[in-house]
C-alpha cells in the first residue's frame, strides 16, 4: 500500500470477520465473496475487508459511515479493544497487535486516549474524580493530579462543578468530563467514537467549536467516528468513508465534495452547503497579470466568507495569497458561482 511518511497510525491489510472460523474466512472473503454471502453460507460477519489507512499526525482523521458501516471496529483496533482476524496496526512504526499484555498496558495509559459516545464516566466519582481517573492510572502524583485535572475542568468549561456527581449533569456537561478526562493524561492520540451523536443538535455545535478550538492549541492525532457528513466536514482535516467494511474513498473534505469517488459518496455529498466546504485556494485560477489588491483573499478564505470580500472589488475579482502573503491566483464571483453549483476538478489553470 502506499504509506504517508509523516503518518502517526498506520492500518495495513485490516480483516476483522466474526464468526468461530474467521481466519479460514478471511481467504473466501479476499477471493471476493461479499458480506451478505459469507452470513448467509457460512454464518460469519464481516465487519472489516482489507482496510489501508494512513493517519497523519496531528490532524484529525474522521471515520465516516451508515451504522454498520464498520468504523467504530475500526476505530478500536487502534488500541486493541478488538482484536483483528488478520492484518497491521503501527503507531509510530511500533506493532500494536505484538505488544504484550504490558506493554498493551503502557500504551493504553500514556500513548491514546478514548472518548465514548455514552460518555463512560464512572457514577460514584465527581466531575473531579473523573477527570483525574487516567491521571491516577498512570500514577501522577497528587499535585500534579490535583493540578491537571482542574486546569481540564477549567478549559472545558466546567469550573465550578468540580464536586457535582456526574448524573446531575447534563449530557453535554458530562461529554465535556469524558473530553478533560481524556485530555488530561495528554496521550498524543485521542480516539472519539460517535462522541458527539447522543448530543442535542446545539449542544453538538457547542462541542464541535471546542473541538476546533482544543485541537489549534494541543495538535493531537485525532480520529473521529461519525454518521454526519457535515460534522466529518466541518472537524475533519481527512475523511474516510466505509460502506460494508471497506474503504470507498479517503481524501481532505474538498476533494470528498469536488471529486466523490463514486454514486455512493455523491448521495452522502447531494445537499452539502459547498460554501463552508470549499476554500478560495481549492477552486482558483491562476493569477494574471496586473491583478493587484487590495482587497486580497486567503487561499484559506471559505468561499461564504470570500462572498463580500470579492463583491467589493473592481470587476469581482481579487488576487489569493497564501499564507506567506504571496499572490497564487485568483478568484471571482464567476468562479464561486461554478463551484457552489457544482463544478468539478477546479483548481488553478
Amino acid at each position: 500500500m502506499m504509506t504517508d511518511p509523516d503518518a502517526k497510525i498506520r492500518i495495513g491489510s485490516l480483516f476483522k470477520i466474526f464468526g468461530p472460523n474467521a481466519a479460514a474466512m478471511t481467504e473466501r472473503v479476499g477471493a471476493g465473496m461479499s458480506k451478505e454471502e459469507l452470513l448467509e453460507r457460512h454464518g460469519h460477519v464481516l465487519a472489516l475487508k482489507n482496510i489501508d489507512l494512513d493517519i497523519p499526525a496531528r490532524q484529525v482523521q474522521v471515520i465516516m459511515g451508515l451504522s454498520g458501516s464498520g468504523k467504530s471496529t475500526l476505530v478500536r483496533h487502534v488500541n486493541r479493544l478488538i482484536e483483528p482476524t488478520s492484518g497491521e496496526v503501527l503507531v509510530d512504526g511500533d506493532d500494536v497487535l505484538g505488544m504484550s499484555p504490558s506493554q498493551l498496558r503502557e500504551f493504553r495509559r500514556f500513548n491514546v486516549s478514548m472518548v465514548f459516545q455514552r460518555f463512560a464516566l464512572l457514577p460514584h466519582r465527581t466531575v473531579a474524580g473523573n477527570v483525574a481517573y487516567g491521571l491516577r492510572i498512570q500514577g501522577a502524583d497528587r499535585n500534579e493530579e490535583a493540578d491537571r485535572t482542574r486546569r481540564w475542568i477549567e478549559r472545558v468549561g466546567l469550573a465550578g462543578y468540580e464536586d457535582y456527581y456526574t448524573s446531575h449533569l447534563s449530557g453535554g456537561m458530562q461529554q465535556r468530563v469524558g473530553l478533560a478526562r481524556a485530555l488530561a493524561t495528554d496521550a498524543e492520540i485521542l480516539l472519539m467514537d460517535e462522541a458527539f451523536s447522543a448530543l442535542d443538535p446545539l449542544i453538538r455545535g457547542d462541542m464541535r467549536v471546542l473541538l476546533r478550538e482544543l485541537q489549534r492549541e494541543l495538535k493531537k492525532t485525532v480520529v473521529f467516528v461519525t454518521h454526519d457528513l457535515e460534522e466529518a466536514i466541518e472537524i475533519g482535516d481527512r475523511i474516510a468513508i466505509l460502506r460494508d467494511g471497506e474503504i470507498v474513498q479517503n481524501g481532505t473534505p474538498q476533494e470528498i465534495v469536488l471529486q466523490p469517488a463514486d454514486a455512493y459518496i455523491s448521495e452522502f455529498t447531494r445537499k452539502i452547503d459547498r460554501g463552508r466546504v470549499l476554500r478560495v485556494g481549492t477552486v482558483m485560477e491562476a493569477i494574471r497579470p496586473g491583478l493587484e489588491g487590495p482587497p486580497v483573499c486567503s487561499a484559506d478564505t471559505l468561499l461564504a466568507d470570500a462572498l463580500p470580500i470579492v463583491m467589493t472589488a473592481p470587476n469581482e475579482e481579487v488576487p489569493v495569497l497564501d499564507r506567506q502573503g504571496n499572490i497564487v491566483g485568483a478568484f471571482s464571483t464567476v468562479r464561486m458561482m461554478v463551484a457552489l453549483g457544482g463544478g468539478r476538478h477546479l483548481g488553478p489553470d
